[in-house]
Formats: structure tokens, C-alpha cells, sequence
């Protein structure tokens, strides 16, 4: 269990002789927000950063930040790309937009997710919004910029992938309800797609044995969620929860550090990683449970092609 400050010492170290590329998906705030400003710093800001997200006005105040080169011969190109990305139609167009702009992707990190324990919400595609965001938008977002991955590795560069989500928390899958069309609670699409999460990066290095895939669990951290939470129990619980969230939580610059710590370790292969950056391997996920994984993500994958 490394300190922050050995996390941070670590990070520092993180000189790549290319000019990288870095894709935060739902970085316009919180820990996405957190891990593209280090990610700036460490690079001193000659890497190609963009930000995903809806908050335009946000996500363009972010990159203004960041370092801006002054040498000529340097890199570099920040931007943020506009997207909803719980309508799997709009990450497609996102994908082809960015696949324009580079030809290789070295680091690929999602944080999508919505602060809701409220009600199932379905988008247009009949998707509930939080399992497009947590599992199936993630997938097509791998999926479709494989090519830029995969051109990555063979040019000696990094080609990393990080869910940041719940690993460790894996709960055995209803394979009779995959997408939960037939019984839906708030807790169960929560316990599930942490569990599509462990079954995708599982698959996924299995069939991309030159790309490293991580799922990593954050823990709780300091960021805007608590605020926006909108289900009235969790309202009712505020001044009891609100106390204890100060006090038990780590520092969102803290959990960027851990996260860009566990990015930049292991060059290939499946990675389960918990709140510190350290390997969980095989927690809660049985032998059995990975037998499961290549039909399971077959089923989920192909729902996730019809859209």
C-alpha cells in the first residue's frame, strides 16, 4: 500500500520519449477532472489531453489550465470533445471524431457516471442511463478506438485502458437479466455493472495480449457527487452522512495520484486494483466467474452492437 507521496514520487518519474495521448472520459469533474490536471503537469503539458464530457463551459476552463509549451519542437494538442455518452449513437460519432485527430491512444480512462439512486431512467435507446454510463458506454469507447490502441503497442508505446468504477466488489451476475430488463433496483444495477466491469477487462486482455486493462476501485473520495445526489433517502441521511464524508474521505488530488500511479504500472494483461493503486488480483472474482466471462461478454457485447 503505497503513500500518496510515493504515488506522487512515482508519477513524477513518468517521462515517455513520445509525445502521449490521453483520453479522460468524464473528466470535467471530480477524479476525471483530478487525473487530467496531473497528467498535464507530469507531462508539462506536451501530450495530446482531451477531455470528454457535457459541460463544455467546465471542460474548456480545465484545459486552460493546463501547461502550454513553449518550445517549438514540442507535441502537444488539449482539447475537449462535447458528449453525452450514455446514447451509445453519440460515443460512435465521438469515437470517429477523435480517431481524426490521432492515430494512437496511450492512456484511455473512464469515470462516467451519474449520482442518482433514484428510479430505473432509460435514454432513447432504452438503455437505464446508469448502465449506459457505467458498462456499455465504456465498452463501445474501447471497442471503437482499438485501432488507436492497438497502433500504439506497435510502435513501443503505452496502450493502457482504466475503468474507474468497483472493482473488488463483484457480485455473482443474474445471467437470466444481463442489462436488467426484467427486475431493475438502484442497488443491483450498482453491484452489476461492477461486475460487467471485471468480466470486460478480463475479456478484453485475454483477446488484446498487448494492451493493459485495469479496473480499479477509488474508495470514497472527496468530490461535487455528494451534492447532487438526488434520492430522498440519501437526503434524509445529509447531516448524519455530510459529517462522516469529511472525515473518512480522501482528498480527490489524493485518489488522482493513486490512479495515475496504477495507470502508469504493468504493461500488459488484467489488472483489479484497489483505492491505493495496489493489485487486488482475484479478489471476489472466482475461477468460475472468469469461465463465465467470454460468453457473458458475448451476450453483453452484442446488445451493445445493436445500438
Amino acid at each position: 500500500m503505497p503513500s500518496v507521496a510515493a504515488a506522487r514520487n512515482a508519477n513524477a518519474k513518468f517521462h515517455p520519449s513520445y509525445s502521449p495521448v490521453a483520453v479522460f472520459v468524464g473528466g470535467t469533474s471530480g477524479i476525471g477532472q483530478a487525473m487530467a490536471e496531473a497528467f498535464a503537469r507530469y507531462t508539462n503539458g506536451k501530450a495530446s489531453i482531451f477531455i470528454l464530457g457535457r459541460n463544455r463551459t467546465a471542460g474548456e476552463a480545465i484545459i486552460a489550465t493546463f501547461p502550454k509549451p513553449q518550445d517549438a519542437e514540442s507535441q502537444w494538442h488539449h482539447e475537449f470533445l462535447e458528449c453525452d455518452v450514455w446514447l451509445m449513437k453519440n460515443v460512435h460519432a465521438l469515437t470517429k471524431t477523435l480517431l481524426e485527430r490521432v492515430s494512437t491512444i496511450n492512456f484511455l480512462v473512464f469515470t462516467q457516471s451519474v449520482p442518482t439512486l433514484g428510479p430505473k431512467q432509460e435514454s432513447a435507446e432504452g438503455l437505464d442511463i446508469r448502465l449506459a454510463l457505467r458498462y456499455y458506454s465504456r465498452w463501445v469507447l474501447i471497442d471503437d478506438l482499438l485501432p488507436g490502441l492497438r497502433k500504439a503497442r506497435e510502435l513501443g508505446q503505452d496502450a493502457k485502458v482504466m475503468s474507474i468504477l468497483a472493482a473488488g466488489q463483484y457480485s455473482k451476475l443474474d445471467i437470466n437479466d444481463l442489462g436488467l430488463k426484467k427486475k431493475f433496483t438502484p442497488y443491483k444495477a450498482m453491484l452489476q455493472t461492477a461486475s460487467y466491469n471485471d468480466l470486460m477487462v478480463a475479456e478484453y486482455a485475454k483477446r488484446e495480449l498487448d494492451i493493459a486493462f485495469t479496473h480499479i476501485y477509488p474508495g470514497y473520495v472527496k468530490t461535487p457527487w455528494i451534492y447532487k445526489i438526488d434520492d430522498w433517502v440519501f437526503r434524509a441521511m445529509y447531516p448524519i452522512m455530510f459529517p462522516l464524508y469529511l472525515v473518512f474521505t480522501t482528498p480527490v488530488k489524493d485518489c488522482a495520484e493513486y490512479m495515475l500511479f496504477a495507470l502508469f504500472d504493468g504493461e500488459k494483461g488484467m489488472f483489479r486494483r484497489g483505492p491505493t493503486g495496489d493489485n487486488i488480483a482475484y479478489s471476489r472474482l472466482g475461477e468460475n466467474d472468469l469461465k463465465d466471462a467470454s460468453a457473458i461478454f458475448l451476450l453483453l457485447s452484442y446488445v451493445t452492437k445493436l445500438l
